[in-house]
């Protein structure tokens, strides 16, 4: 079984068991999953897929936490004007946080 489920403005695949990085937020310390219900599909094997318009009504993911905050790669952005001298180069590194999928709810 599979979901494809919004977070954040990005789409994600999730299966039983796949690891996931999704946005950092503001959690308690306590919590030790994060449920997403914004799906747009579910599917399993070879049955027609479901798509919701635009969610699935009822359609939940369960997912625990793995690791709450790491950065990602560094993206180096490299701005250039010719003729102008002008370089400009920046580098940021996303946080991010690592989620395992236990369950898919549909």
């Amino acid at each position: 079984m599979y979901a494809i489920i919004e977070d954040s403005g990005t789409q994600l695949k999730a299966e039983v068991g796949s690891t996931l990085n999704i946005d950092i937020r503001d959690l308690d310390d306590s919590a030790t999953s994060v449920t997403f219900d914004r799906v747009l599909l579910v599917g399993e094997g070879d049955k027609p897929a479901t798509v919701g318009k635009p969610y699935v009504d009822g359609a939940t993911v369960t997912a625990d936490i793995v690791e709450r905050q790491f950065k990602d790669k560094k993206i180096v952005s490299v701005k250039y004007k010719r003729r102008k001298g002008q370089r400009t180069k920046q580098g940021h590194r996303q946080k991010l946080m690592k989620v395992k999928v236990s369950a898919i709810n549909a």
